[in-house]
């Protein structure tokens, strides 16, 4: 099977916010911040939805991966340096969509994003917020592709990159792409413990 990675555009957001919402249905952060699985699979889209819409479109990161029959079968979020934060403007303009995808404990929330950005190195590099595939292509290249297709053009801008790894058991995918463990992120009220993963151009 042929897999093409394109720019993503406004037009894929509920393609790949379905995508991505399928692929971490079972993260340890999602399933902490949405225990329920009902509403998890509700606003977890929304979520996705906004932070795609309001967010990572502008910063020109958004790659969604497609099969033969042009289905998104993977998305991958990226940021670029010194936008991985978020503005004063695109918090506002997602507040009402966020509003509605809005974990069951907020609080949790905030001791996330706290511990994150307490996390977040200095140094310039681009950021991968998020990246997932659907069950039905897992194993079958879709997230390999997506991740070939930044790195390759960060190798080309002699640009770093960095993600946080929910799973344990994924860091040894990314070490195979460069990546390497820099610290573990623990997060308040009996969070899940994330892997910090940094990689320098090759």
């Amino acid at each position: 099977m042929k897999i093409a990675v394109r720019p993503g555009h406004r037009s894929d957001i509920r393609g790949l916010s379905a995508v991505l919402s399928e692929a971490f249905d079972d993260d340890p952060v999602v399933t902490w911040l949405y225990p329920d699985d009902k509403k998890r699979q509700v606003r977890l889209p929304r979520f996705f939805a906004a932070q795609t819409r309001y967010h990572h479109l502008a910063g020109g990161g958004v790659e969604v991966a497609e099969g033969n029959h042009g289905t998104i079968g993977g998305a991958s979020l990226w940021d670029p340096p010194g936008r991985w934060k978020q503005s004063r403007r695109s918090t506002w303009s997602m507040a009402p969509a966020m509003i509605r995808a809005m974990p069951e404990h907020p609080q949790a929330g905030k001791d996330l994003v706290a511990a994150l950005y307490a996390a977040h190195p200095a140094e310039p590099h681009w950021y991968l917020a998020t990246i997932g595939t659907t069950s039905a292509v897992r194993g079958q290249g879709y997230g390999q592709a997506l991740l070939a297709s930044r790195l390759e053009r960060l190798d080309r801008e002699h640009s770093p990159a960095y993600l946080e790894s929910s799973k344990a058991s994924n860091i040894p995918y990314y070490e195979r792409f460069g990546f390497e463990v820099t610290g573990e992120i623990a997060v308040r009220g009996g969070g899940p413990t994330l892997y910090a993963m940094w990689r320098d151009p090759r």
